[in-house]
């Protein structure tokens, strides 16, 4: 796993293509399957075309353009905060309160905005775009379009799962990025 600056890690959160400039840079011989969660999805994005990626596993993608007016994105973040597991949190406050909210803002603010259809668009290899059906941060619509952006592109959608898929359906996910790597 390849840690990255933006989440209170850093002062500045660079721009996506910084970003995923650093990722590929980290990157082992592979072949690689990329995974992004949630705004991480525009770096896993950026970075696809790096000839050792095999696969992108995209989980729950959050730059929809319909929320970047920042009311909308708090209702859909609320929304979503409390339709997850009762377990899950303690683990979203935490890392809610290590990011802070001045963190968090920056990074929206450097990824709500970058193209993640025009980036997927030509992409050579499979993409999967993964979401809970209860997510609101990820609209069943806004997922179509993303999994459609990507020529090899497909979308699956986890019943009663809200945002954090990764930690509430680990199997799921990890049967999304086995689909991916060669045999």
């Amino acid at each position: 796993m390849v840690v990255l600056p933006g989440m209170g890690l850093a002062e500045r959160v660079p721009p996506v293509d910084e970003l995923a400039a650093r990722l590929r840079a980290a990157l082992p011989d592979g072949p690689v399957v990329l995974v992004g969660h949630s705004q991480s999805c525009q770096v896993a994005a950026a970075a696809a075309r790096d000839p050792r990626v095999v696969g992108v596993v995209l989980c729950g993608p959050t730059t929809d353009p319909r929320m970047r007016p920042f009311r909308v994105l708090s209702w859909r973040w609320l929304r979503t905060a409390f339709t997850e597991p009762w377990w899950q949190v303690p683990l979203v406050l935490r890392q809610w309160l290590h990011t802070g909210p001045r963190a968090m803002t920056a990074l929206w603010r450097t990824a709500s905005p970058d193209p993640i259809d025009a980036r997927l668009a030509g992409l050579p290899v499979p993409v999967v775009v993964v979401r809970g059906t209860r997510d609101a941060l990820c609209p069943g619509d806004w997922a179509a379009r993303v999994a459609a952006a990507a020529p090899r592109g497909r979308l699956v959608e986890l019943p009663g799962a809200v945002h954090m898929t990764v930690q509430t359906h680990p199997r799921e996910v990890a049967a999304a990025v086995r689909s991916l790597l060669p045999t």
